[in-house]
């Protein structure tokens, strides 16, 4: 059979292409053909607008508030165990209404890390760290310039703490003490200062028996329960309570109640953070002794004397508060 060297040439001559194709007829289905093969798929997908987790967005407010460093200030040797990148120690500025508590969240986090900071109550400030960390103790009173026979006070969250770490308020005894447990009450949460005797559930490293202290020997504890919303906000999201002592200057004996104050002296000591609740302008707290048969006042300060406590002379004072410290 004869074959035209025309129809040959149709039979060989290769497939158009798609491209080609789609060119020449326009109206032609498309379907089959994915862009997938002509088109990275990097260039098909849309920028994520997902929003950060909460983590994240507690990370960048965190930044926000983060102390910046004053260039003139010296570069200090001393370290501290916790830092934010160069920007040193963490300080949150936090209203003293309670309008921006969420702040607090890296704070509560450096505690239970065993960080050692300032934060503010109903009194004056006070250098505080976990309860249960040895370390963290031991960095608060080398801050402080505190030796291992001075004893510590405690913030705690409520009566069930006091009730935990110490033998409890006097209840009425056969032996002529009086039952002030409900007058006390009345007193919680308040600028007092309460010396009970300790339980075997406060650790022994926060009180250190010294030969010349009376106090430490006795095993006595100092607790509070501020009245301040910015530190209750705190001991609120912890375990347990916390240590404290009183901010005071490195070489007098006066308390500092500026922070901007407290962050240029303490800084360069290896402080790891401080919050920031405004000047206090207040005296330090009252101080009473609940071991003896009448509560005693051994020390005056912002708690008014109520009707249930009763003072004693200057020379009894001086023996109750050698080596007591207090926020």
């Amino acid at each position: 059979m004869f074959i035209s060297k025309e129809r040959t040439k149709m039979r060989v001559t290769p497939p158009t292409s798609t491209a080609s194709m789609a060119a020449s007829n326009p109206t032609a289905p498309t379907a089959r053909f994915s862009l997938r093969r002509a088109t990275p798929l990097a260039a098909l997908r849309l920028p994520s607008s997902r929003p950060p987790p909460p983590h994240r967005l507690r990370a960048s407010s965190t930044v926000v508030a983060l102390h910046k460093r004053n260039p003139k200030r010296l570069k200090y040797a001393s370290q501290r165990q916790f830092t934010k990148g160069d920007a040193g120690m963490l300080r949150v500025a936090v209203e003293p209404s309670g309008e921006d508590f969420w702040k607090l969240d890296p704070v509560i986090e450096l505690i239970s890390r065993g960080a050692v900071g300032v934060i503010p109550t109903d009194t004056v400030y006070s250098i505080i760290c976990d309860l249960s960390n040895n370390e963290s103790i031991e960095r608060l009173r080398r801050m402080k310039g505190i030796g291992d026979s001075k004893p510590l006070s405690i913030l705690c969250r409520s009566l069930r703490d006091i009730d935990t770490y110490t033998t409890g308020f006097p209840r009425g005894t056969n032996q002529g003490q009086a039952n002030i447990f409900r007058a006390v009450k009345r007193a919680i949460p308040g600028p007092y200062t309460f010396i009970l005797p300790a339980s075997k559930q406060f650790p022994k490293q926060c009180i250190k028996h010294g030969s010349s202290t009376r106090y430490a020997k006795r095993r006595q504890v100092g607790v509070r329960v501020p009245d301040d919303p910015i530190c209750q906000a705190i001991l609120q999201n912890l375990d347990e309570p916390l240590i404290c002592t009183s901010v005071k200057y490195l070489s007098e004996d006066e308390w500092i109640l500026d922070p901007v104050i407290i962050a240029d002296i303490y800084e360069p000591l290896g402080l790891d953070f401080i919050v920031d609740g405004g000047v206090r302008i207040a005296d330090p707290s009252t101080v009473v002794d609940m071991t003896g048969a009448y509560p005693t006042i051994v020390r005056q300060g912002k708690g008014p004397k109520l009707d249930w406590m009763v003072t004693e002379d200057k020379e009894q004072e001086a023996q109750s508060m050698l080596g007591f410290k207090t926020a």
